[in-house]
């Protein structure tokens, strides 16, 4: 769970981050192209394409740091994302035995949340990996969820949150016998 959790919060701090340099690159340029206050009176007027030189030259400057800092978040987010690639379970689809022993432990019901933390009481059709295969979740019983169809498509491909997995570990009490485990969520380790 704590590895989980460290993943989800990275992501999340990631997007965070760009964003908050996003915000920043849009308030550089706007306040290069904002008109300064320099002008001195009496002067001939400049010609157009010494404004232009002059605009674009202030936007370059304002628009330098912002975005290194973009570019440099691009690179953590693509060598993110080929790790997750090259964790990828082989395996995609759980077999049939996954499957049965699955569903059974969730009584075929969906095992997702469907609103203030209860479980979803919609019949289960689909295997859902907790942690998606996507950014290398494991084709395993304990990433196996049982989901409905709307759950499952609601959900996607995102990464769950620490609470969420807390939440779903807790629901499974209720009905996992104590002799199995109620831990969800696995993750392939890197080749």
């Amino acid at each position: 769970m704590q590895e989980l959790g460290r993943i989800y919060w990275t992501r999340q701090g990631l997007r965070l981050t760009y964003s908050a340099v996003m915000l920043w690159l849009a308030v550089s340029v706007m306040m290069a192209l904002m008109p300064q206050g320099t002008s001195v009176i009496g002067t001939a007027p400049s010609s157009a394409a010494e404004v232009l030189r002059g605009m674009v030259g202030s936007v370059v400057a304002a628009a330098t740091l912002p975005g290194l800092a973009v570019v440099a978040l691009g690179v953590v987010g693509a060598v993110l994302n080929r790790r997750d690639t090259r964790r990828r379970d082989p395996v995609r689809r759980f077999t049939r035995q996954q499957r049965r022993e699955g569903m059974a432990r969730a009584g075929g019901r969906c095992e997702m949340e469907s609103g203030f933390g209860h479980r979803c009481g919609r019949p289960a059709e689909h295997g859902d990996h907790f942690y998606p295969w996507s950014k290398g979740g494991s084709t395993s019983l304990q990433n196996f969820v049982a989901a409905c169809a709307r759950c499952n498509r609601t959900k996607r491909a995102r990464i769950p949150s620490p609470a969420q997995q807390q939440r779903m570990e807790r629901r499974r009490r209720d009905y996992v016998p104590p002799s199995s485990s109620v831990s969800v969520g696995e993750r392939q380790p890197l080749p």
